[in-house]
């Protein structure tokens, strides 16, 4: 099969293009800038276009499917080239359901929590040899590429995201897949350039649940209002099962799991963590995997990248990065954080820099949001907002928003990067919460 990607260097486009390259696909793309790692991973595979920019001149008529990614633009020139010709254009998305619609599709859905519980999943059936096929946002131990298809394989477990499919296909990711077997982790509004209204974004997650194949299976988070009230009005016909956080306790800094096998170890901490295994298990017993085999693999799962993450430092001083940034996500990484370091001082570093995160009207939901902490310190950057053309804010709008009188705004890279600078990082643990850099700031010295 002929496949081109308009967008290729993308962290989830490219990992699908190596991905049907090792399948045996003849496989080329384009775009205007790729990054490191996508440019080394192409490079290796033999994929990675010669010079960057838009070449309608690639699109022939002999391409059996152009793949289209987010980056891309409605006036892409080679786009246009694959409409004039006729050629068959997939979003991301799409393509990955055409490659599993005759396979049973595991669809992992929420919020937050998808990323972590569909790493679970699969580090779990990897421990025990049970191959999928499988599509995650993360790069995971143990896995070469973030996505992998296969002829032969059962079952396709995928990371369901609720945003837009393709500069041309404005439905939701997760919306495409039409999953045999779901979970939906929780809902809290995000995407709000895209969903102006809670309603709208929780309307996704109602197509979702309604998109279930009839007799499917779906496992939801019961602690969570919202879950529940899509799952309670969903008028299909699926079979429900209900998970909730199982009883754990911390001993000496070490977590264990409780169960009917006794007390379980565990490399990952936070109550939100143990939230997110216990969905996992459910899934897994959906595929076979029984309760003693899910615990004696999911001892080893040292947690999704960017995830609470420890980073190995120069002067071995405690320091975790994560990816969150949405306020239910920092909330989470928080309130995990100030209960394993109870006893030490902790500080608390977020950036603002997503549209939805810098919009003062989605500030309201960052509230209370690094309560617990010793030292919280927001940044944001002037600069972003002038790029994304939205209004300034001000340091004290955000201490409102966040009501945290104490906590410490930086709006200059340079003033934060000085500020790092006074910190005995051997005297407190820290914890990193951006999708961002802090403005290039090196966590590891």
């Amino acid at each position: 099969m002929n496949t081109h990607f308009i967008a290729i260097g993308g962290s989830a486009m490219h990992n699908l293009a190596i991905a049907l390259k090792d399948k045996g696909y003849q496989v080329t793309g384009s775009d205007d800038a790729i990054f490191e790692p996508s440019k080394s991973r192409l490079e290796k595979k033999g994929i990675l276009p010669q010079e960057m920019g838009w070449f309608p001149e690639k699109i022939t008529s002999d391409i059996d499917a152009v793949i289209l990614g987010m980056h891309a633009h409605q006036d892409n020139p080679e786009l246009a080239k694959a409409k004039e010709l006729g050629l068959k254009i997939y979003s991301y998305p799409e393509f990955l359901y055409e490659q599993s619609k005759t396979k049973t599709r595991v669809v992992i859905a929420g919020s937050h929590g998808k990323t972590t519980i569909t790493s679970m999943i699969l580090h779990v059936l990897n421990f025990h040899q049970k191959d999928v096929d499988y599509m995650v946002g993360a790069q995971l131990e143990g896995f070469d590429c973030m996505v992998k298809l296969t002829q032969d394989n059962d079952f396709m477990v995928l990371e369901g995201d609720e945003y837009l499919s393709s500069p041309i296909d404005l439905r939701s990711k997760f919306l495409l897949y039409q999953p045999n077997i779901a979970l939906m982790s929780g809902i809290a509004w995000d995407h709000i350039n895209v969903f102006k209204t809670f309603d709208d974004y929780i309307e996704q997650f109602r197509r979702f649940v309604a998109s279930i194949t009839p007799g499917g299976v779906l496992v939801y988070n019961e602690e969570d209002a919202e879950v529940v009230k899509v799952v309670e009005t969903a008028e299909n016909y699926f079979r429900k099962i209900p998970y909730k956080t199982p009883e754990y306790e911390i001993n000496n800094g070490q977590v264990y799991l409780k169960t009917e096998m006794g007390d379980i170890p565990l490399s990952v901490f936070g109550a939100h963590n143990l939230l997110n295994l216990e969905g996992a298990r459910h899934i897994c017993h959906t595929l076979g995997i029984m309760d003693e085999d899910f615990y004696d693999a999911i001892m080893s799962f040292k947690g999704a990248s960017k995830r609470l993450e420890k980073v190995e430092r120069e002067d071995k001083g405690i320091l975790y990065k994560d990816f969150a940034h949405a306020p239910s996500k920092v909330k989470a990484a928080v309130k995990a954080f100030c209960e394993q370091f109870k006893n030490e001082k902790k500080y608390g570093f977020l950036e603002l820099h997503t549209y939805s995160s810098l919009n003062p009207v989605f500030l309201e939901q960052y509230d209370h949001a690094m309560d617990g902490l010793e030292e919280a310190i927001v940044f944001y950057s002037e600069d972003a907002l002038k790029i994304k053309r939205m209004d300034p804010i001000s340091p004290d709008l955000i201490k409102e928003k966040f009501k945290n009188e104490n906590l410490k705004v930086f709006t200059n890279a340079e003033e934060l990067h000085a500020y790092w600078e006074t910190l005995d990082k051997t005297n407190g643990v820290f914890l990193m919460m951006s999708s961002g850099n802090f403005g290039g700031l090196d966590l590891t010295k």
